[in-house]
């Protein structure tokens, strides 16, 4: 017979964006445990709020099976003398499996004959197995943990009850003084302080009963419909964000919305400030009337009913006309000085004090960005505001409203730039360039934003390197790896082929020249920063799904250029089901193999010395291959290497490389060395796995 087992851990308040990754791992770890101990069950719910974790876990088998298991033990050699008396080993053997000497049969197994006993292991009983859950429970990982009491032990927030109940026994379990029971607690503000349950079914409905809904997609659900109430009412549009969502319900045990207004006067503050202030601040839901435009109201949630709504309405609206009266007096204040005042004082803002100010950033900065302006054949016009933007880009960090909200970084700076008269190219650039703001954020559209985005990354890459400030592990406190990822996001994004190893080096030549005072060793670390991008890339392109071998194969290269990796790495993966795919490689990598072995440093191929047809057909080959290769692209050069593979074949048929004659030896090697050169710059080869 089934039985229902109900796992609540009580906590102190967790953060809101913990909650739903906690309820996951717990229904992970649980499943885990119970798969390791054999105990079958049915279906686990999860349930969750900001106070508990649960599990109902339904028709849990009584017990585990009963296992008949054969154990092995020593050859029957030594486990019988000639007479056929046990030994002492056998003995001992039987005696550790609990039976006798009489349970003992023979097999053989690899043509020697061995001692065996059946031995029969009763199923330990459900509840004893589900005692042992306070091992996963314990073993739970958080952002964050605390420690409480005298206790040495870490935990995400201090525990304050433990109800494991097995239908309607409690199972005896205990974490750090908290021991298991049947009680439970309800709403800290509406319900009644302790709650008895009589069975594990009766849950749900007795938190319920007690305003709290424990189930987090049912409280997601009547916060929507409570949302929908009030815009249907009112004629409102609301747009419900996602993640916003998501947390207020992890915010809440018993959700109601309501609405509350702020004066129409504060809508002379740029949206993304009200917004900002709303949504980012106070966990409210922007409200716009029928025509899109933002109207001075707001939804939020209180964690409670429609009881004394009006004082909590009230309270609300307060709380925000303060953050926006702060608002609006930066606001104003901001435009009380000049943008040249606010690009001087970044002179003093430190960008890093091993690496000096924001305003040093920014001529360095420049220099990249004008240097990928000829790259990247940005017309004139273009070219003028991506270094317009360069020279100002960062003006807004001095500001009044983006020292109140870091998060409006960029955007008030496009706001700024606007009032102030500079061009919307040029603005939307400053706006632009931080992102992606994560490794999976909106990319820059504007040419003059993206161009300055990459320039701005490929600074702080170069830098942080510069003075030994490189990520390593997990490390990464300035966001290397995302800023890595941004340019090699934003270079697929546009298909702009760039050599990062020369554009390095065209970087430290403009430094040296256009800069009085920069004394960093980028020399020490260019290596390093390319093979930081190049895992970036690589990173990209398994997130694709792309084989592991082709990634390396089109990323082992010399030449640190992220598109033609990234469409060396598509070309290969889209060509792996060719027919003649696995003799195409095998050729190319045999040269490959040859050259590893006896490169030649600077091949001159002699005709004169050619023996066989094919080695002539080899040569004009690879010099057609030779002056078409660079103005090809990768496909067509994929293409003509692997056409070569009947000439490659011929060529090793009827030429021995080794031969005996020096000069012939070399010719050979060289012709060789010649076409791995070229193979070599598509990608190493080597890297592939040939089935």
């Amino acid at each position: 017979m089934t039985k229902d087992f109900l796992l609540e851990l009580g906590l102190e308040e967790m953060p809101a964006h913990v909650v739903t990754p906690a309820e996951q791992q717990l229904v992970q770890r649980i499943s885990d445990y119970l798969t390791e101990n054999n105990l079958a069950h049915g279906q686990i719910e999860q349930f969750s709020t900001p106070r508990r974790l649960v599990v109902l876990i339904h028709d849990v088998a009584d017990k585990q099976p009963d296992e008949d298991v054969a154990v092995k033990g020593p050859a029957k050699k030594i486990a019988q003398d000639s007479e056929g008396n046990w030994s002492k080993a056998a003995q001992g053997f039987v005696r550790g499996q609990k039976l006798s000497t009489d349970n003992i049969y023979f097999q053989e197994l690899k043509g020697v004959e061995y001692v065996y006993v059946k031995k029969h292991t009763p199923g330990r009983l459900a509840a004893e197995i589900l005692a042992g859950l306070t091992q996963p429970l314990s073993e739970m990982t958080f952002p964050t943990r605390m420690r409480w009491n005298k206790f040495d032990f870490e935990y995400i927030r201090p525990f304050h009850w433990l109800v494991a109940l097995l239908d309607h026994q409690v199972v005896d379990m205990q974490l750090l003084n908290v021991k298991s029971g049947n009680q439970t607690r309800g709403h800290r503000f509406l319900g009644t302080k302790i709650i008895t349950l009589s069975q594990a079914a009766d849950y749900q409905q007795a938190l319920a009963n007690d305003f709290v809904i424990v189930d987090a997609n049912k409280r997601k659900q009547l916060i929507q419909e409570q949302i929908q109430a009030l815009a249907t009412e009112h004629n409102w549009l609301i747009d419900i964000d996602d993640d916003l969502l998501e947390e207020v319900t992890n915010l809440v045990e018993y959700p109601t919305a309501f609405a509350g207004q702020f004066d129409e006067k504060y809508l002379k503050i740029p949206e993304e400030v009200l917004i900002t202030s709303m949504k980012d601040n106070q966990r409210y839901f922007d409200v716009r009337t029928a025509d899109g435009k933002l109207a001075p109201y707001f939804i939020g949630v209180r964690n409670g009913n429609q009881e004394h709504l009006a004082n909590v309405i009230a309270g609300n609206e307060k709380v925000l006309v303060a953050r926006l009266e702060d608002a609006a007096f930066f606001f104003e204040e901001d435009q009380k000085h000049s943008l040249d005042e606010c690009v001087a004082r970044l002179k003093q803002v430190a960008f890093h004090d091993k690496i000096g100010s924001m305003s040093e950033k920014m001529q360095r900065t420049r220099i990249i960005a004008d240097l990928l302006a000829q790259k990247f054949e940005l017309s004139d016009q273009e070219r003028q505001d991506l270094l317009r933007a360069a020279d100002i880009y960062k003006f807004d960090l001095v500001t009044e409203m983006v020292g109140e909200f870091a998060e409006l970084q960029g955007v008030m700076g496009e706001k700024y730039a606007l009032i102030f008269g500079e061009r919307p190219a040029v603005a939307q650039a400053i706006r632009e360039h931080y992102q992606p703001i994560s490794a999976d954020g909106s990319l820059p559209q504007s040419k003059v934003g993206q161009v300055l985005s990459i320039a701005d990354k490929i600074e702080s890459l170069m830098s942080f390197f510069a003075v030994d400030l490189i990520p390593t592990g997990s490390n990464d406190p300035y966001g290397l790896r995302r800023q890595a990822t941004g340019i090699v996001r934003i270079l697929d994004q546009e298909n702009w082929s760039l050599d990062f190893y020369k554009l390095q080096y065209l970087i430290m030549e403009q430094y040296h020249q256009l800069l009085a005072d920069n004394h960093f060793d980028y020399q020490a670390h260019l290596g390093q920063v390319d093979e930081f991008l190049v895992e970036r890339v690589r990173q990209f392109l398994s997130q694709k799904q792309l084989p592991h071998d082709i990634i390396l194969t089109a990323t082992s290269v010399s030449t640190i250029n992220p598109v033609k990796m990234m469409q060396t790495a598509q070309i290969l993966a889209q060509h792996q089901a060719d027919a003649h795919y696995k003799e195409q490689m095998e050729a190319l990598t045999r040269v490959l193999r040859i050259v590893k072995k006896q490169s030649v440093a600077n091949p001159v191929v002699d005709t004169t010395y050619f023996q066989h047809p094919s080695e002539q057909k080899l040569f004009d080959a690879v010099n057609e291959l030779q002056t078409n290769f660079a103005r090809q692209t990768i496909e067509q050069n994929y293409q003509a290497l692997v056409a070569l593979q009947p000439v490659i074949t011929a060529y090793f048929d009827e030429n021995m490389i080794m031969d005996k004659n020096e000069r012939v030896k070399q010719n050979r090697l060289s012709q060789l060395q010649l076409l791995a050169d070229l193979i070599n710059n598509l990608a190493d080869l080597n890297q592939l796995v040939i089935k």
